[in-house]
């Protein structure tokens, strides 16, 4: 595996990581109530923090459109399911269905790969 491979795949591990960082934040935002409680509310800053770090490293290797929407995708998906099997919010299988589309299509993404015209990543050396 070259160094270039490696670094990618590293990226795509931080992007999933922060990704659940997200529906960490998310959660703990709702469970601050308007950041009123505390240990929720630093939960929610240290999240948010750690996620926003590893989507910026992330965007660094894989496009940022796709960094973005596999970021805001899996989140999302990751909040409506945590929340469903909590019971603070209803579930249904239609919600289910779409959820399933979500990460499809976040797998797709990743499946489809990107065209950079061979350039080299900006901490990359060129030859």
């Amino acid at each position: 595996m070259s160094a270039t491979t490696k670094t990618v795949t590293v990226a795509w591990g931080v992007l999933l990581a922060s990704a659940v960082l997200e529906a960490v934040w998310a959660t703990a935002l709702d469970a601050s109530h308007g950041f009123t409680v505390l240990a929720d509310t630093i939960v929610f800053v240290v999240a948010l923090s750690l996620s926003m770090l590893g989507l910026g490293y992330a965007a660094k290797h894989i496009p940022i459109g796709t960094a973005y929407a596999i970021w805001t995708g899996v989140g999302a998906a990751l909040t409506v399911a945590w929340a469903m099997l909590t019971g603070t919010e209803s579930a249904s299988l239609l919600k289910a269905l779409f959820l399933v589309g979500i990460i499809g299509c976040a797998i797709g993404l990743k499946l489809v790969g990107h065209d950079d015209g061979g350039r080299p990543a900006p901490d990359e050396p060129t030859d």
